[in-house]
């Protein structure tokens, strides 16, 4: 089974969860008071390796296995960091 379209799809979605949780801090002015806004940008930035490399798995057929697997370690590091910045700012407000 080709997984990657359901990587890209998945982490493009939790990229735009990551860009709400930081825009809602922000605008709440909350960004000082929590960690939640940096573990979030850290999430966005994994999660954006995740949509890049698997689109180029897509693109290049899965040639380059590498690119796969990259693409699967930044999707669930990536998961995990957000999770934990929704913690995060659940705990400190």
């Amino acid at each position: 089974m080709n997984r990657h379209p359901h990587i890209l799809n998945a982490a493009s979605n939790l990229l735009a969860v990551c860009f709400i949780i930081i825009g809602g801090l922000k605008f709440s002015k909350l960004e000082t008071r929590t960690f939640s806004d940096e573990i979030a940008w850290a999430a966005a930035f994994l999660l954006f390796l995740s949509v890049l490399h698997s689109y180029l798995a897509i693109r290049n057929n899965d040639a380059k296995h590498w690119q796969s697997t990259i693409a699967d370690w930044s999707f669930i590091s990536g998961l995990v960091a957000l999770m934990l910045a929704v913690l995060t700012a659940a705990v400190d407000l």
